[in-house]
C-alpha cells in the first residue's frame, strides 16, 4: 500500500463532496486528506485526496469517480511533478530551556516556524509537502507532543 494524491475537478455542487468520498468509502479506502478549494471560476473547485491505497484498485475508484456527471476529471499527481503544500501546527509541551531549544534547532533544519512559545509549551508551524511533514512529525515524536492539526494537501499540476 501506498499514499497517493489524487487531483478531481467538480461542479461546485451540493453534494459533490459526499458523492466523491463515498467512492473511495465503498472500496475501504481511509482517506487520509482531502481538501475543497475554489478555482478561478466559481462553477467549479478542485478536491485534493490523499489516500492509502493498492495501485490497481485506486485505478479502479479513480474511473469510477470520474463516470459522477459532477467531475470534470481526475489525475493522479506525484508529490515530485506537482505542486503540493500541506500546513502542520504541532504543540508541544516544554518544561526546560533545553527542550524549547532543541525544538527550535529541529525547527530551524526544517525550515518551520515557532508561532508561539510560552514558559510550558511551544507551537510549531511547516507549510511542505507531505512526505516532509511526515519526516518533520516523526523527529519531533521524540518529544511531549500534545496536540497537532494538519490542514490536507492542496495540489496542483505543474
Amino acid at each position: 500500500m501506498q499514499k497517493y494524491i489524487v487531483s478531481v475537478l467538480v461542479r461546485n455542487q451540493a453534494g459533490v463532496l459526499a458523492r466523491v468520498s463515498s467512492l473511495f468509502g465503498r472500496r475501504a479506502f481511509n482517506i487520509d486528506s482531502l481538501t475543497v478549494s475554489a478555482t478561478t471560476d466559481p462553477k467549479l473547485s478542485r478536491m485534493s485526496i490523499i489516500v492509502t491505497a493498492d495501485e490497481q484498485v485506486l485505478e479502479q475508484v479513480m474511473k469510477q469517480v470520474s463516470k459522477l456527471y459532477e467531475v470534470l476529471s481526475v489525475e493522479q499527481l506525484w508529490e515530485d511533478e506537482s505542486y503540493c503544500k500541506e500546513l502542520v501546527f504541532v504543540k508541544l509541551r516544554t518544561e526546560d530551556a533545553l527542550s524549547r531549544d532543541a525544538i527550535r534547532e529541529i525547527a530551524e533544519i526544517y525550515n518551520a516556524n515557532v508561532v508561539e512559545s510560552v514558559k510550558n509549551a511551544m507551537i510549531v508551524e511547516l507549510t511542505e509537502v507531505p512526505s516532509r511533514i511526515d519526516a518533520f512529525l516523526d523527529v519531533i515524536s521524540n518529544f511531549d507532543v500534545i496536540e497537532t492539526c494538519r490542514s490536507g494537501v492542496t495540489a496542483m499540476a505543474k
